[in-house]
């Protein structure tokens, strides 16, 4: 086997492998045999059909095909080895000769993974964070539960629209005095203050009452998805239908009784600081965790080929997409209701895309770097860890695991959580 490699833009690497006329022989001889086994010739027992029968029954090209899936990637691992080339992206292949009694010849176009200057990684100095929680942050947790605890009252004939009232109306919009398309609904229920309308519109019908047609004066955003009406004036013609607001329950003992296992407010209290404060504990180490691991990328020197960043921008995307699909919603759907499209979404992406290629790539020099290494026992924990997640047994994930392929994405992950620990754990404050 020979093998030259040519560097070209964008940090990739040609590589044109040749593979001898023998050894590609002998590909050829097992294609037949595998393709002879699999179809079936009149006149001719499985497998034992000629060579010459089998290409006129299939065809020369798809034995050479067959062979080529035989020959190229044993001959392509072959070759990243002897370059000492560890590939940060998927290759393109192009097959340059694949002829019969002829050496088979292909060029990989590879993007290998760029050497990382580490920098400082250990020692750092983050200081820890007080996990301090506020008695105006328990009082609002409380209120919040209170709230929850609310019940909707139907307000009186008379009553008047107010900030925070919860309102079923009818409307409909006009611009340059013409109604326009989904700018009109019937008893459309909207909360006042919720800014869930086009800025300004639920302000204006503060004051109005049951029954009353009330003309509501807004402009559409610059930005609004809708490009017809964006930066637009627009008058909505309303009439509030119902009002309902929210009534409380009493704050005292036997509000904390009905909400907890607690008798008095005092003991509640005492509950959700508690609770509060751990919560705060655990974000305040996150996050001095989070920011060690970003000082060691910070410090490292690598040049970050583009088809990294690109292929890490295209995870995220799956990643939005399939969160998207849990929630019923299609990703072309998403596209329309927030007014963007796919490119912009890239560009938005690509700055945190880079800075992830950055962290991955810190952790796997560091790991080199100290011999971090992955053992079973790790691997057993972490399919454990998953199969509590997901509620299925350790026997499944690890079956699944195993057919999809991804032990090797596993370990992967595994190595740099532990390299991320050793970071952590040489802390200083």
């Amino acid at each position: 086997m020979k093998v030259t490699a040519e560097n070209i833009d964008n940090q990739q690497v040609v590589l044109e492998i040749e593979v001898s006329a023998d050894e590609w022989g002998k590909a050829i001889q097992q294609a037949v045999t595998k393709v002879a086994n699999q179809v079936n010739i009149p006149g001719f027992r499985k497998g034992k059909a000629p060579r010459r029968i089998l290409e006129q029954h299939v065809g020369q090209k798809a034995l050479l095909d067959e062979a080529y899936e035989i020959a190229a990637p044993k001959a392509f691992d072959a070759a990243l080895k002897e370059q000492k080339i560890e590939l940060a992206a998927y290759p393109k292949f192009e097959t340059v000769t694949a002829e019969d009694g002829k050496p088979l010849v292909f060029k990989a176009t590879v993007t290998p993974k760029p050497e990382v200057q580490l920098g400082e990684y250990k020692g750092l100095k983050i200081a820890k964070k007080p996990a301090e929680v506020s008695e105006e942050e328990v009082d609002k947790h409380i209120e919040q539960m209170r709230d929850r605890q609310a019940q909707m009252v139907e307000a009186p004939a008379d009553a008047v629209v107010a900030d925070g009232d919860f309102t079923t109306l009818d409307f409909k919009g006009f611009v340059d005095g013409e109604a326009f398309d989904g700018g009109e609904g019937k008893d459309y229920p909207l909360q006042i203050g919720s800014k869930s309308f086009i800025p300004g519109f639920e302000d204006q019908l503060i004051g109005a009452k049951i029954g009353e047609e009330r003309e509501v004066k807004v402009a559409f955003p610059e930005d609004y998805h809708e490009k017809k009406l964006a930066g637009k004036p627009a008058v909505f013609k309303c009439t509030v239908r119902t009002i309902k607001h929210k009534e409380l329950p009493a704050l005292d003992d036997a509000f904390a009784a009905k909400v907890s296992v607690f008798k008095t407010l005092a003991e509640l209290k005492q509950d959700v600081r508690a609770k509060m404060e751990k919560t705060a504990a655990t974000k305040a180490e996150n996050d001095r965790r989070a920011e060690a691991i970003q000082q060691a990328a910070d410090n490292i020197t690598v040049t970050v080929p583009p088809v990294m960043v690109d292929d890490r921008v295209t995870q995220m995307i799956q990643e939005l997409s399939m969160r998207l699909e849990q929630q019923g919603l299609k990703f072309e759907q998403y596209l329309q209701y927030s007014g963007t499209d796919i490119a912009k979404i890239r560009e938005d992406y690509r700055e945190n895309a880079e800075k992830n290629v950055r962290t991955d790539l810190m952790l796997e020099a560091v790991a080199k770097a100290e011999g971090v290494k992955v053992e079973a026992a790790d691997l057993d924990s972490e399919i454990a860890m998953m199969a509590q997640a997901y509620g299925a047994t350790v026997e499944q994930v690890r079956k699944i695991i195993q057919e999809q392929g991804r032990i090797g994405d596993l370990a992967v992950t595994v190595l740099r959580r532990k390299t991320a620990q050793l970071i952590v754990d040489s802390l200083t404050e």
